[in-house]
């Protein structure tokens, strides 16, 4: 049985590395399309590119750390209701 709470905890925290990491890459990816073919459109390169790519960093950062504020409060809770 203790094994199992181990097993299920390392489970959890590859779960919340992984998802921090998708938060981070999908930004930066959405960024970058939607700039690339805004520059295509009004043949603007590579100024919108860049922007939208910095756009995607920014809200890519402020997912995880949104995410991680969730964690935060989940386990503040879980501690005070033990």
């Amino acid at each position: 049985m203790f094994f199992n709470r181990k097993k299920n905890k390392h489970l959890e925290s590859l779960g919340l590395a992984s998802v921090m990491g998708i938060h981070l890459v999908s930004g930066v990816i959405v960024g970058l399309a939607m700039g690339y073919y805004l520059d295509r459109f009004f043949n603007t390169k590579p100024w919108l590119t860049l922007l939208f790519l910095v756009f995607g960093i920014i809200a890519g950062y402020k997912n995880m750390f949104r995410e991680l504020k969730r964690i935060q409060r989940k386990e503040a809770d879980a501690d005070r209701s033990s």
